[in-house]
């Protein structure tokens, strides 16, 4: 009876057997992706800020603004 089964060995990746291409392409998209995530956290922290005031001198209500 033959096993015609996949096996991990069978994988080009398995067991660190893979290209150097293979690698770099993954540092590649890791790299990207972790940039990504670092402008998107940028942009968040510097457009979340609201400077509004609700209410008047006679009638002071709530101060949005976040404090320094």
């Amino acid at each position: 009876m033959e096993n015609n089964e996949p096996s991990l060995e069978k994988i080009d990746d398995y067991n660190n057997n893979e290209s150097s291409e293979k690698r770099k392409t993954v540092k590649l998209v890791v790299l990207f992706l972790v940039l990504i995530g670092f402008v998107y956290g940028v942009i968040k922290l510097n457009m979340n800020d609201v400077k509004d005031y609700v209410g008047t001198p006679e009638k002071p209500g709530i101060n949005t603004a976040r404090p320094h």
